[in-house]
């Protein structure tokens, strides 16, 4: 139940304000509520000691109204869209680019650097959100976006298009857990997962316009301007969300809820390096990032490039890079118990006792490891070679899934809002059980006389279990932190991440199988006058398709990629038994008013505050603000705030 205006003092803020119901003049009459900063100094309660980030959003939701609320979202839904049709665009170009330059060996190595950053960038990103400010971390997130698109726009040679790609990998990964982190600070649960799909679904439309715009910019002028365009569209795009988070954050301060940047930073660490060193080990545990960040990495790498090796995994350079990322791994968990060490740890440990927490982070690992098993990145050049569909045709049956999960995605966020009993766990098990079904299906329509029909309902199928899972899943994690609002970040970042490491591992495994099975296959089936053309036909499905349909060296192929597709659905089938497992040790959390998992915490206005409650919340805000006062303090800035004594009203 959210809590009365008697209850927003209540321990459940952390003890960062509190307020007095009623002050009476000397006249009797009512002057509104007073607002009581409560300093660190005056807090002796654990639950106090709350980093700078998630203090300041805690305030700004306190402090801006319906309106400013609104404009935040707006600003998020077009950077969402920006991104989307960003990416849309760019894809249509890279081709173009690529062919720019003469050497094109270092883009592979890039496209390994690029996947491994995407995975890695999650948790440190939401930590410097949580140390810094929501605002900050935008800013951060953009900046190395805007970084990339120069430095792709006027890159001259493929060293530096390949640092540019790293630089936009870690701008745009951090946009997307930016997003997720914004949404779980300013909704309510039984609006979260609707708005968590929010970032999602600009795909609907920037997949059709996109490559509308690219073709358009290859007619009237060169890929450059493809690139550098969005160094100028996506800061505009993020402005709105700066402004009100930022005015927000002043007018919190104005109240009293959040102390003076100033006044917060006047802390008694000593000098400028103890200060430097204070933040770097305690507030963003940079060791533990260190850990983390090249553990996973070295661990990463070696998976993606296994299959590029002729060793596989008997090559002795990737072999002592899994065992070094796993030892430092194993050294994570051990720096982050320590209090001492890592007093605000990059992953807290109370996650891990939480049984939600754990099997939604495997279920995601397990369904995009699936996926790359069964889908990507082969499915594709298996409609071309061994069903001998149009490039079109494949194209549209492969993104099937997209639509699919992000439609499904929308539909379950709508359920679980209008659910007389909003609980994620039921959409979780439907979720997986539609998924396992899908590659079922899959696997018996591997034949080469499918219909196309049933090529798009397994996708389709696929695409809304994934949507059902994701959605949900996210929701259920973000559950698990119950009461504590700084787990949420963290814990939606640890997510995400686990989702982009079970596609590298899938992609791994897919890439091991494709490149043991295919030319060992080709050999046994060609004939022997081709046998000799093996490995060309292997590493290029424009050769593959060259040959004849009906031929016999075209069904010698295609024989091959049926064969070796069935592996790979029998493979990914057998690990759709551990994710429906893990779905079932989802914890059956009931969202909503009255529910366990409300969590309203007395954080402010979010998403989800019923309107009358928001028209009150406003008045009473009104009362509280004496606006000439604001904006002389807005301009003066330390005077104001010094003569704002604890228990005075504003």
């Amino acid at each position: 139940m959210r809590p009365d205006d008697d209850e927003i003092g209540s321990p459940l803020l952390h003890s960062h304000f509190s307020t007095e119901h009623l002050e009476v003049g000397s006249d009797g009459g009512d002057y509104g509520t007073a607002i009581t900063p409560l300093y660190e100094s005056d807090c002796a309660t654990p639950g106090s000691d709350i980093q700078e980030g998630v203090r300041q959003i805690e305030a700004v939701s306190r402090a801006w109204t319906k309106s400013a609320l609104i404009v935040a979202y707006m600003s998020i839904f077009l950077i969402a869209f920006t991104t989307s049709l960003e990416g849309q665009v760019t894809y249509a170009l890279t081709a173009f680019a690529v062919s720019s330059f003469n050497n094109h060996s270092l883009l592979s190595t890039v496209s390994v650097v690029q996947n491994v950053v995407n995975a890695v960038i999650k948790p440190p990103m939401a930590k410097i959100a949580d140390v810094f400010g929501r605002l900050e971390a935008f800013a951060i997130s953009i900046v190395l976006c805007v970084l990339g698109y120069i430095l792709m726009a006027a890159s001259k040679n493929v060293e530096t298009y390949a640092s540019a790609q790293i630089f936009y990998a870690a701008g745009s990964t951090g946009l997307q857990i930016l997003q997720q982190v914004f949404i779980a600070d300013t909704s309510s649960f039984l609006n979260r997962a609707l708005f968590s799909s929010l970032p999602d679904s600009p795909f609907l439309v920037t997949v059709w316009i996109g490559p509308l715009i690219a073709s358009a910019i290859l007619a009237t002028t060169t890929w450059r301007w493809g690139y550098g365009m969005w160094a100028l569209i996506l800061p505009v795009a993020f402005l709105p969300l700066a402004l009100s988070l930022y005015l927000n954050r002043r007018k919190a301060e104005a109240l009293g809820i959040l102390k003076p940047k100033h006044y917060r930073s006047n802390n008694n660490h000593g000098t400028t390096k103890t200060k430097i060193r204070h933040i770097l080990l305690r507030d963003l545990d940079i060791i533990g990032t260190l850990l983390f960040s090249a553990g996973l990495s070295l661990i990463l790498i070696p998976l993606t490039l296994i299959s590029r090796s002729p060793q596989g995994w008997r090559d002795p350079k990737l072999l002592p890079m899994i065992i070094l990322g796993t030892f430092l791994l194993i050294l994570f968990p051990l720096w982050e118990s320590r209090p001492n060490l890592a007093p605000h740890p990059l992953l807290p440990l109370d996650l891990l006792k939480s049984r939600t927490f754990v099997a939604g982070c495997s279920l995601g690992f397990f369904y995009f490891m699936i996926f790359y098993i069964a889908v990507q990145p082969y499915f594709y050049s298996y409609l071309l070679v061994a069903l001998n569909l149009p490039v079109n045709r494949a194209g549209q049956i492969t993104q099937t899934f997209s639509f699919a999960s992000t439609i499904a995605a929308i539909l379950a966020s709508l359920g679980i809002r209008q659910s007389r009993s909003p609980r994620p766990r039921p959409f979780i098990i439907t979720g997986a059980l539609l998924y396992t079904f899908a590659i079922v299906i899959l696997l018996m329509t591997r034949t080469k006389g499918v219909s196309i029909h049933s090529l798009f309902s397994a996708q389709a199928v696929l695409g809304a279990g994934a949507g059902l899972m994701h959605v949900a899943t996210q929701l259920a994690v973000q559950a698990s932190c119950g009461d504590k609002h700084a787990h949420v970040g963290v814990a939606t970042a640890a997510f995400l991440t686990l989702v982009e490491v079970g596609a590298a591992v899938g992609a791994a495994f897919s890439g091991v199988i494709w490149g043991r099975l295919i030319p060992r296959k080709l050999v046994a089936y060609l004939p022997d006058a081709l046998k000799g053309e093996a490995k060309k036909i292997y590493a290029s499905v424009v050769v593959a398709r060259s040959y004849p349909w009906g031929s016999v060296e075209r069904e010698a192929i295609a024989r091959a990629y049926q064969e070796t597709v069935t592996v790979l659905l029998k493979f990914a089938l057998v690990w759709c038994v551990p994710l429906v497992v893990v779905a079932l040790f989802v914890g059956d959390y009931r969202l909503g008013e009255g529910g366990k998992w409300e969590v309203w915490n007395g954080r402010g206005l979010v998403v989800g505050t019923g309107e009358e409650e928001i028209d009150e919340r406003a008045r009473r805000m009104e009362e509280r603000v004496e606006w000439w006062r604001f904006w002389v303090w807005m301009g003066k800035g330390k005077g104001y705030y010094k003569r704002m004594r604890p228990g005075r009203r504003l």
